[in-house]
């Protein structure tokens, strides 16, 4: 064998060299296409578990499909409350993801987390991507845009409450299915009805706070809490202690006394209730239609939130929950490019409509809701537009906008007590909300101080 020999152990110092050069030469020409189309990854944490999860899923492999630049990889991190604080450990450890899931009374804590966000209309702008702002409907745009009027994060899944009822219950209770439900005053009497009929679940709700206070308020045109509930500025106070709120959750409260108003849990454990045929009448978001019609073994109907009779504006409009889409900063601009395509890929009418008609959540641009009507979906599918109905059928005004509070989701906790000992007979409407006050606001003061 030569001296040139591979298995030759004596090679000298100049055949190495070439060696070494000739296969540096090989892997340049090898791997020059592989660099130039390798993809660039983003990471998307998100909330979602079930079919909300299997969804989103969904979303991003489609996303992914549709083209070869970009790769996204989503990520459950927990509920709401565990999403959030799992980004917020991220960013301090400087491990943070591209885009994170946020609910929406996490809006507040975002915008006051100095240099841990990229606001998304910066992220479009240097992307140099088309993004128009008012193709979104105003009463979700306005939840997540600066006060001159800048998106700060990007609207996903947006819902509103409804009452739903399950017709079957009502049959069996001499009721007409589809009897008026529209106010509060009209609830009562069905409820006295299935009460008296041996109806052991006459009505359950999820989410107590967002549904009985923060939608009640704005529904009537109320105030939450001052300075444009907490939107003119973060000197503001709590006040669902007035006349109004102290009257409904009364009425509550002595319908948990009498057991036509089942508690079930401060999330959606009643959901389980409803969708198993238990319970009459449900107060939940719209996006409880995926488990509804998946699950109930009986026939449903959704109706608008009711209201109070009486009271001046109401119905006005219901405000949203849900939650946005957070870029978060300290990545590199082609991770932001890749952000800003999966963006605006989720926010066109096509992936957004379906999304509508999959899971009850609102279509957040206007495109999708015409879409979705064009498609025939509102016709054979009745009431799943009064959700889209009951947000945009009037202007917002300060007290329906919705809420931009700091440490809300304590707040909430909070109010979730107070409530419990309503329902549970051990305080009156007034002494829990006027406690829930005193509790929640030095928590405001503190985020006010934090964020000066």
């Amino acid at each position: 064998m030569g001296k040139s020999s591979l298995t030759n152990a004596s090679l000298t110092e100049e055949e190495m060299k070439k060696i070494l050069l000739g296969a540096a030469a090989i892997c340049s020409t090898v791997l020059a296409p592989s660099l130039a189309i390798a993809q660039t990854e983003i990471q998307f944490w998100h909330a979602f578990t079930g079919r909300l999860g299997d969804l989103v899923a969904e979303q991003i492999s489609t996303f992914n499909a549709s083209q070869s630049d970009y790769k996204v990889v989503g990520s459950h991190k927990g509920n709401y409350s565990e999403t959030l604080n799992a980004g917020i450990a991220a960013f301090r450890a400087k491990e943070q993801p591209n885009i994170l899931m946020v609910f929406e009374v996490g809006t507040a804590t975002m915008m006051g987390a100095k240099g841990a966000i990229k606001p998304v209309y910066e992220v479009m702008s240097d992307a140099g991507a088309t993004f128009d702002q008012d193709a979104f409907i105003g009463s979700v745009k306005g939840y997540y845009t600066s006060t001159d009027g800048q998106m700060l994060s990007l609207p996903f899944n947006s819902s509103t409450p409804v009452l739903w009822v399950n017709k079957d219950a009502l049959k069996a209770a001499g009721i007409d299915p589809e009897i008026d439900l529209s106010t509060w005053n009209k609830v009562g009497d069905v409820l006295d009805k299935l009460k008296a009929s041996g109806n052991d679940c006459p009505l359950t709700t999820a989410w107590q706070s967002w549904i009985h206070l923060e939608n009640l308020s704005a529904y009537h045109n109320t105030p939450f809490a001052t300075r444009d509930n907490g939107f003119a500025g973060l000197d503001t106070t709590l006040a669902f202690n007035s006349p109004l709120q102290v009257t409904h959750i009364q009425a509550m409260g002595d319908w948990a006394k009498e057991g036509k108003f089942i508690y079930a849990g401060r999330r959606n454990e009643g959901g389980a209730n409803f969708r198993a045929g238990e319970c009459a009448l449900f107060t939940e978001s719209s996006a409880g239609y995926a488990g509804i019609k998946k699950e109930a073994q009986f026939e449903f109907a959704v109706r608008p939130l009711p209201y109070w009779e009486g009271v001046s504006g109401a119905p006005q409009n219901t405000i949203i929950g849900g939650a946005s889409l957070w870029v978060m900063s300290g990545h590199d601009d082609a991770e932001y490019k890749a952000t800003a395509a999966f963006l605006n890929f989720l926010s066109t009418p096509e992936i957004q409509a379906k999304w509508h008609q999959d899971t009850g959540y609102l279509p957040i641009t206007t495109a999708a809701g015409e879409k979705t009507k064009a498609d025939g979906f509102y016709a054979a599918n009745p009431g799943t537009d009064i959700a889209v109905i009951q947000m945009t059928a009037k202007q917002p005004t300060a007290n329906s906008k919705g809420l931009r509070l700091g440490s809300f989701d304590q707040i909430r906790g909070i109010i979730d007590e107070e409530l419990e000992a309503v329902w549970s007979g051990s305080k009156s409407a007034q002494q829990a909300l006027d406690s829930a006050v005193e509790r929640g606001n030095p928590l405001l003061r503190r985020f006010e101080s934090a964020n000066r």
